[in-house]
C-alpha cells in the first residue's frame, strides 16, 4: 500500500511540474487584447475613451498600417510617446507576432487591403 501511495504521489507531482513547465504560449490575440485594446479598442481604430483622451493612432489607418514591420516592432518595443516599452513584458518573438496580428486590421472585406 506505501509504495502504491507513493507512486501515486509521486505521478501527481510529476504530472503537475509537467503541466506548469508546459503552460499554453498566449497568442496574439489574447496578447493585444490583454495589453493593447484597453487604449486602441477592439477594433484597433483608437476610439476608447483611453485612446482618445491619449490620441492614440487608429491603427487601421493608411499611417499606420504602412509602416514597416521594423517601425511597429520599435514601436512596441521601446514604446512611443506615452505608450510603454513591451520588450521586456513580451520579448521578441511575441511582438514579430503581435505584428503580424496588427496587419490585420488593415484588411477590408474578404482579406483585401483597404
Amino acid at each position: 500500500m506505501v509504495r502504491l501511495t507513493n507512486l501515486l504521489l509521486a505521478a501527481a507531482l510529476g504530472g503537475g511540474v509537467c503541466l506548469w513547465a508546459q503552460a499554453p504560449k498566449e497568442d496574439a490575440a489574447a496578447i493585444y487584447k490583454r495589453q493593447c485594446a484597453g487604449c486602441h479598442g477592439p477594433d484597433a481604430k483608437g476610439q476608447t475613451a483611453v485612446g482618445k483622451n491619449l490620441k492614440v493612432p487608429d491603427l487601421t489607418s493608411a499611417a499606420a498600417q504602412n509602416l514597416t514591420d521594423s517601425q511597429l516592432f520599435d514601436d512596441i518595443a521601446k514604446g512611443k510617446g506615452k505608450m510603454p516599452a513591451y520588450e521586456n513584458n513580451l520579448g521578441h518573438d511575441r511582438i514579430q507576432e503581435l505584428v503580424a496580428y496588427l496587419r490585420q486590421f488593415g484588411k477590408g472585406p474578404a482579406g483585401k487591403k483597404k
